[in-house]
């Protein structure tokens, strides 16, 4: 089969098209003949070799080389073969999810079945591919870290990106008010996927604007804003939650009105968000396609900054 393979850490340059062994499934496991995939920023930091999170991004890509030959963690596809200990799925089934263990970059990938789920009937695999792993973690972010409830205030920082583009319409399934904050380009793009009101961050500094909200939700992380500078903006009860892990690390411990941890991607999870796709509450937005050749130029634009939504690299 074909894959995007690379040896050496670097710059999107790295990759390259090889023919390679076809994987075999665990017993865990499905086979899955690849549709779409997408890039995700664990997919920069896996290939750059970027140490993050104390090291433990070197810890999970490798030190001196790759671990993994073969990068991308989303897939929607169609289920090509089971382990033998899989019963919720069989040949055929069209299925989307988010492995722990990368190898999507390729015409088949193997993922083990609690990572997978039954593709949205609604969605095609380019738009099914962008879900997983972003609104995995925008979903356990918004509703196992906090307590949102009809009422609450939420805004949603980086609101245009991957993460974010699903924050919002996840926060808009537990209340109305939610606040999108992006660029001035995706200020449309935010009201569509339902945000009450539009933060232009390049003409207004949320934090300065008098407004308190119930949950602040820093989708983008990478320091771009910070607890310091948003504490202020929380109401009395208010939690602020990151995706930054290394810039709360000490202080969630004893500040509660801080979280953080990993998104979590779960057969449960996104069932949970099929159902809501299939019921038209939540919708994929995505930026830009390309074919699985293009995988260096796919990073490449995803460096590029800012992307409006999810870049999906397609296998067919």
């Amino acid at each position: 089969m074909k894959a995007v393979t690379y040896e050496e850490f670097g710059t999107p340059d790295v990759f390259e098209l090889k023919e390679v062994e076809k994987p075999i499934p665990k017993d865990n496991e499905l086979l899955v003949k690849v549709h779409a995939t997408s890039v995700n920023a664990i997919d920069i930091i896996f290939r750059s070799g970027a140490s993050l999170l104390f090291g433990f991004t070197k810890i999970m890509a490798g030190f001196k080389k790759p671990k993994c030959a073969v990068l991308g963690f989303d897939v929607s596809g169609e289920v090509e073969s089971v382990g033998k200990n899989v019963t919720k799925f069989k040949k055929g089934d069209l299925v989307y999810g988010a492995a722990q263990k990368p190898g999507a970059n390729a015409e088949y990938f193997c993922i083990p079945a609690k990572y997978c789920a039954i593709k949205p009937a609604n969605m095609t695999h380019v738009e099914a591919a962008a879900v997983p792993d972003t609104a995995c973690t925008a979903l356990t972010f918004l509703s196992d870290k906090v307590n949102i409830s009809e009422g609450h205030k939420v805004l949603i920082y980086g609101a245009s990106g991957g993460v974010g583009s699903y924050a919002i319409q996840i926060a808009k399934l537990f209340t109305d008010d939610v606040t999108a904050v992006c660029s001035t380009n995706k200020i449309s793009n935010a009201k569509s996927l339902g945000a009450k009101s539009v933060i232009d961050y390049t003409k207004e500094d949320f934090t300065k604007n008098g407004q308190t909200y119930d949950v602040i939700f820093d989708a983008v992380g990478r320091k771009k804003t910070s607890y310091k500078k948003c504490k202020n903006s929380l109401s009395k009860n208010g939690t602020f939650v990151t995706t930054d892990l290394e810039s709360v690390f000490f202080r969630r411990i004893w500040d509660k009105k801080v979280k953080t941890g990993f998104g979590a991607t779960n057969t449960e999870k996104l069932d949970f968000l099929r159902e809501n796709i299939e019921a038209g509450k939540i919708k994929s937005v995505i930026d830009k396609t390309f074919p699985l050749n293009q995988t260096a130029n796919a990073h490449k634009y995803y460096e590029e900054g800012h992307p409006k939504g999810k870049i999906v690299i397609t296998a067919i």
